[in-house]
């Protein structure tokens, strides 16, 4: 069959490297695509939220399958468009993807619904927020209630920074038209993890624990990233949470959605707070985790075809999910900067040599072909990943690939992981 992959980053490399181990995938195709998914798929010049153009390029191809990697496409309604059309496409309606395209609106469904969540006020008006927050003796998270590539969302511990936060997101309007609409919630303190679960209308099939790590910096400091890597499995939750979490969370926010006349289907992924009074959403997702999709793919041996299928055809009941039981580690290399301002065009070395090590992948995310050089194009670069029989091996082996990776102003974290580690 002919699959797309509709994406540019870290996640679409992994999820085309996964999708071209299946013998039904005779011909693959990746909208944009960077350097890496080009040794794999064919790339397509079309920008992801290209909704038309992408359906145009879907029925003069014939294509079988898309699978829709972003956020953007599918709030956008990609999904809609496709299926429209006779395509069989991947990936939540526009109704269902609100619930990451519109904080305040899963504010208000988790709300509805009982789930366990921050405390939390939604604005309008920046005077009126900052009223609020100044009545706050307590950490503050700060988030633009619409679509901000992950940086959308400020953890300020004290409310004089909540307030420096506002002013960035309404006044300065950093982020645009997602700063339009804020949510002010309590700062939550725990453990924080990612479950991540296929859904059709019938079944939630919960996949392998991850843990991304967002922050720029060591020791979980500094500024959001859009993740600076990610492992797993993870030590929590353990068995007994994750029930929970199916039960208490995934269930009623389902539901929740049904009861607005919502059908959920395709990859629901949560990312939780384990706190002393049990998981917390800090925030929903309607796709894939980036980096949390890249040592997943690394330790799932079923077809993912098949998984695809099955989502689409309301058939999760029938598909059972094998793993690869040791742990996978993804670091990501960045331009220097990131998430602030960074500079493009630096040629990328040593990306095959690395690639060669046992168990390890390097997944591209911001990177492009030049000629005959691979430059990079993106904050986030490259996501290397591998498995090892412990976690701290599997660490290791990212750092020895990323030894041999060499490009101008190049970052990563040297920690991911650490906490499950020192445990």
């Amino acid at each position: 069959m002919k699959v797309l992959v509709v994406g540019s980053g870290g996640r679409e490399h992994a999820l085309v490297w996964k999708l071209a181990q299946s013998k039904r995938a005779k011909r693959l195709f990746c909208a944009p695509g960077n350097a890496g998914t080009l040794a794999l798929a064919e790339n397509v010049d079309l920008r992801a939220n290209d909704v038309l153009a992408i359906v145009s390029f879907a029925r003069k191809e014939k294509i079988n399958l898309v699978v829709v990697g972003p956020e953007d496409p599918l709030c956008l309604g990609l999904v809609d468009a496709l299926s429209g059309v006779g395509i069989r496409a991947f990936g939540p309606m526009k109704a269902a993807a609100k619930i990451e395209a519109d904080k305040a609106f899963c504010k208000q469904i988790m709300q509805q619904s009982s789930v366990p969540t921050a405390d939390a006020r939604v604005f309008t008006q920046f005077r009126d927020a900052r009223t609020y927050v100044a009545t706050r003796d307590a950490g503050i998270v700060v988030k633009a209630s619409g679509l901000a590539q992950g940086k959308g969302v400020i953890v300020c511990d004290d409310p004089a920074d909540a307030i420096l936060a506002l002013e960035r997101i309404m006044v300065r309007r950093e982020f645009g038209a997602a700063g339009d609409i804020v949510v002010v919630e309590e700062k939550l303190v725990g453990t924080e993890v990612s479950v991540l679960a296929f859904v059709d209308e019938h079944t939630i099939y919960l996949m392998e624990n991850t843990q991304d790590h967002k922050a720029v910096g060591e020791g979980d400091t500094g500024p959001n990233t859009g993740g600076m890597g990610a492992y797993s499995p993870t030590p929590l939750p353990d068995d007994k949470t994750l029930r929970q979490i199916e039960a208490e969370i995934l269930v009623p926010v389902i539901d929740a959605l049904k009861r607005e006349g919502v059908t959920y289907r395709g990859l629901l992924y949560a990312g939780l707070m384990l706190t002393p009074g049990g998981p917390k959403v800090l925030e929903f997702n309607c796709r894939f985790g980036d980096p949390e999709t890249q040592p997943l793919m690394m330790r799932l041996k079923t077809d993912l075809i098949s998984v695809f299928e099955a989502v689409i055809d309301n058939k999760l009941d029938t598909v059972s999910l094998e793993w690869d039981p040791r742990p996978a580690v993804c670091v990501v290399m960045s331009s220097a900067g990131y998430p602030g301002a960074y500079e493009s065009g630096k040629e990328v070395l040593g990306v095959e040599e690395a690639g060669r090590l046992p168990d390890t992948v390097v997944f591209h995310a911001g990177t492009r072909r030049s000629g005959e050089k691979i430059v990079t194009s993106g904050g986030r670069v490259l996501g290397v990943t591998a498995l090892g029989d412990t976690l701290q091996e599997a660490r290791d082996r990212c750092h020895r690939a990323i030894d041999m990776i060499r490009f101008d102003g190049a970052y990563h974290r040297r920690d991911i992981g650490h906490k499950a580690l020192a445990k």
